[in-house]
């Protein structure tokens, strides 16, 4: 067991940081409160490859894993672009790039992929639904086929970056719930081109990450060929969770990012701040929730990786990155939460950067999935306590 990275995944994290040099915590504090999507960081970032790390070097992209991308998305957040940063590349390269290259046909993959690693064409995903969120098969967006093309007609919400996507991942029924041979059949994915006049996209107010939109989306008779299926009709539950494995592993990895940067950032403060003629950092109530937060997120680091270097292996890692997503959540909001206290009431200061982490951090809560689900498939899936869902 070796837990040392390669050369080249250094190499990766340095030129990570040496980028987001370039953008410090002021310019997402400005993108934040401003409602601005970081466009200077997403063009550099897409200079130097980092739009196509996933997708394969014949199709333009670097050919990487999902170790790199998470030692890709750890490095920014750390770096000082906290979570805001991992959504210029995340959502296209996880809802994009990994299930076009794995699941797609040659057309597909020649019409989205080279244009994804240039970072010309962004994607978002249509999953979740008023009644239908970690409940996947109860998705009603329903598409039916007419001819040589399908029409699809539904809801979804909180589909972030549908604003400004070019395509969209979308989940939908193609055979109702009560007519499937199994409930988990009947579920068909579509690449859909984006901006289309029958889908309708509301950005939705929120707490955080102001400089991305979370989108409900309205389709009202969409025309889709059926070229345009990924996979097989029916069976998209399975090249679905291709997806949803490295959303929650990817994300994980940012979310650690971010909690090592607050932590980054209070020990600075704790060092420079004194009371009663000494350093806070010296004082136990300061420096042990904060070494506490450094050990956490640690720990929690080496599970995200080994959930990302199993899936590049395509080995079984469900336990994993449950694993991953669970503890990433719990070290990230521990770090971030004794940062604010460290700084204390300078913490609540919009100029000192903490808060906005804070914003940003309690998302991972509920999203990709929620921490009480991923214990309910801990519990019954690996432990087999037995269905709680």
């Amino acid at each position: 067991m070796d837990f040392n990275l390669s050369e080249e995944q250094k190499l990766i994290a340095q030129s990570v940081r040496e980028i987001v040099k370039d953008f410090p915590p002021e310019y997402w504090r400005e993108m934040d409160q401003e409602h601005k999507f970081p466009e200077e960081f997403k063009k550099a970032v897409a200079k130097e490859g980092y739009m196509g790390m996933v997708i394969p070097e014949e199709y333009g992209g670097e050919g990487l894993g999902m170790l790199e991308m998470c030692i890709t998305t750890d490095a920014l957040a750390a770096g000082g672009a906290g979570i805001s940063g991992i959504w210029t590349i995340g959502p296209t390269q996880i809802f994009g790039a990994v299930p076009i290259s794995k699941h797609g046909n040659e057309a597909q993959k020649e019409k989205y992929l080279p244009k994804m690693a240039k970072g010309e064409l962004e994607f978002c995903m249509g999953l979740t639904e008023p009644d239908a969120g970690s409940n996947t098969i109860n998705t009603s967006t329903m598409a039916v086929r007419d001819g040589d093309e399908y029409v699809i007609n539904g809801k979804k919400i909180f589909i972030t970056n549908a604003d400004r996507a070019d395509g969209m991942l979308l989940i939908t029924r193609t055979t109702p719930l009560d007519k499937a041979p199994r409930k988990i059949m009947g579920i068909t994915l579509f690449l859909v081109d984006l901006p289309d006049p029958t889908v309708e996209v509301v950005p939705i107010e929120k707490h955080g990450l102001h400089c991305v939109n979370s989108c409900e989306i309205f389709i009202d008779n969409l025309r889709v060929p059926e070229e345009n299926v990924l996979g097989e009709v029916d069976m998209g539950l399975f090249p679905l969770f291709d997806v949803l494995n490295p959303e929650r592993v990817g994300t994980s990895a940012g979310v650690i990012g971010c909690g090592s940067l607050a932590l980054e950032k209070a020990v600075e403060y704790a060092k420079e701040r004194e009371v009663f003629g000494m350093p806070i950092s010296r004082h136990q109530a300061i420096q042990f929730p904060l070494a506490t937060a450094k050990a956490k997120l640690e720990t929690a680091k080496l599970m995200v990786y080994k959930a990302a270097l199993l899936m590049d292996k395509d080995e079984e890692c469900m336990a994993e990155t449950c694993m991953a997503k669970l503890m990433a959540v719990e070290a990230g909001e521990y770090a971030v939460y004794h940062a604010m206290q460290t700084f204390g009431g300078y913490g609540y200061a919009v100029e000192y950067d903490v808060e906005r982490w804070w914003r940003e951090m309690n998302l991972w809560r509920l999203a990709p999935v929620t921490q009480e689900m991923t214990l309910a498939m801990l519990g019954q899936n690996v432990m087999g306590m037995g269905r709680s869902y």
